[in-house]
């Protein structure tokens, strides 16, 4: 008894297409025809189909299916090729699995990369939105020096300085543009590529720099934009910060 293309591809556990496709890209042969005009398939041709549908469930591309029948070098080749992928695979979505079962855990996990869930679990908001746009584009030493930086206990002068309200007064914003400018000092000095992102950056130093004043400007109120331009003018002027008038602070 022969069978249709139909029942052909029930047998197979695939579709009618798939079986008209097989035929078009030369996979498998075309069967004799009844008076009709209808296909009659036999045992060959389901062995035929069986076989594709095995390459392909491993992943083998239809276009290498002839390739790996063969048995050859390159047959060789194509399997050890698609069982690295498929180990890269796994080990990509097992790192997603842990990935999620971190976010579940904790929902900051969501913005930050491993290295740094736990050390930004205690940074406001603001802060861990703009350190996750410097992970743009910052270089492998910067991060590790923010890494660093985040892993020691958040000091008094932080935690100030993120409380810091939009009208604070005058005194107050210089004071800490003072005690934070010997800070940036000392980082720089320990960190230099902390000292120039734009320069060190994995991408151009315009794009880098203007990833950093955006996330400044869109996650710091105008009481720190203007403490951080005092420090700024304390660490890389003449040592006199300015206020936001632009008067010179003795």
């Amino acid at each position: 008894m022969a069978w249709s293309t139909r029942q052909l591809a029930e047998l197979a556990g695939t579709t009618t297409k798939t079986v008209r496709h097989y035929h078009e890209i030369g996979l498998l042969d075309e069967p004799e025809r009844a008076s009709n005009g209808y296909k009659l398939y036999g045992a060959s041709h389901l062995v035929r189909l069986l076989r594709i549908r095995r390459l392909t469930d491993l992943g083998v591309p239809l276009a290498d299916v002839p390739a790996v029948e063969s048995g050859d070098e390159r047959a060789r080749q194509i399997l050890r090729d698609l069982d690295a992928e498929l180990a890269a695979d796994i080990e990509r979505r097992q790192r997603m699995r842990r990935e999620l079962a971190a976010v579940m855990e904790n929902r900051a996990a969501l913005d930050m990369p491993p290295d740094f869930r736990t050390l930004a679990d205690d940074l406001p908001e603001g802060e861990r939105s703009m350190l996750l746009a410097y992970f743009s584009v910052f270089p492998p030493d910067a991060l590790a020096a923010v890494q660093e930086q985040l892993s020691a206990p958040r000091g008094a002068l932080d935690v100030e300085f993120a409380a810091l309200a939009e009208d604070a007064p005058e005194a107050v914003r210089q004071r800490l543009a003072e005690l934070m400018a010997s800070e940036v000092r000392q980082q720089h000095r320990d960190h230099p590529a902390l000292a120039d992102p734009g320069f060190a950056s994995r991408r151009e130093a315009a794009v880098a720099e203007s990833v950093v004043a955006h996330a400044l400007v869109e996650f710091y109120n105008s009481a720190h934009l203007d403490v951080l331009r005092r420090v700024h003018a304390i660490v890389f002027g003449d040592g006199a910060a300015k206020s936001e008038d632009g008067a010179a602070q003795e």
